[in-house]
């Protein structure tokens, strides 16, 4: 089983940890998050961050870590690329909640499979919503002139 670590600026990787549970309550043990506080240096953050992945590691029952961070560039994602190595842990950006859901769906699975999940939950569920009609359709007003019914 892989276990997945989240690092966002703050609130966000508790928050999205606490969905998290709310929909996999078992999930809590592989699930970590660490919040980047803003009065925080990167090296500060990085011990802590190195400290929740040894501890997801030393699970007898975890394979792999997936590192999940915000926003690329930014220092939760810079902070995660000095800690993955790409072997037994993995790091995507840009997390959101069906990312993290899928991951956490797919937890048991190999960790290529696992990234690639993730990856394709996060994507697929970012989406334009029509408001009022199906997107590609076009609105049907009523004519009462129009008799195209069947009696």
């Amino acid at each position: 089983m892989n276990a997945i670590l989240l690092i966002a600026h703050a609130p966000l990787a508790n928050a999205l940890r606490q969905c998290a549970l709310h929909v996999f309550p078992d999930c809590g043990p592989q699930v970590m998050a660490i919040d980047v506080q803003p009065n925080l240096s990167p090296e500060e953050t990085l011990g802590a961050a190195r400290i929740a992945l040894d501890q997801l590691g030393q699970q007898p029952q975890v394979s792999g870590v997936l590192v999940l961070t915000d926003i690329f560039g930014a220092t939760p994602s810079n902070v995660a690329q000095k800690l993955v190595d790409g072997v037994r842990s993995r790091l995507i950006t840009g997390v959101n909640l069906p990312m993290l859901l899928r991951s956490v769906s797919y937890r048991h699975e190999p960790l290529d499979a696992l990234v690639s999940r993730a990856v394709i939950g996060g994507t697929q569920g970012v989406m334009q919503v029509a408001i009022t009609a199906p997107q590609n359709q076009r609105r049907r007003t009523h004519d009462p002139a129009d008799h195209d019914h069947q009696q």
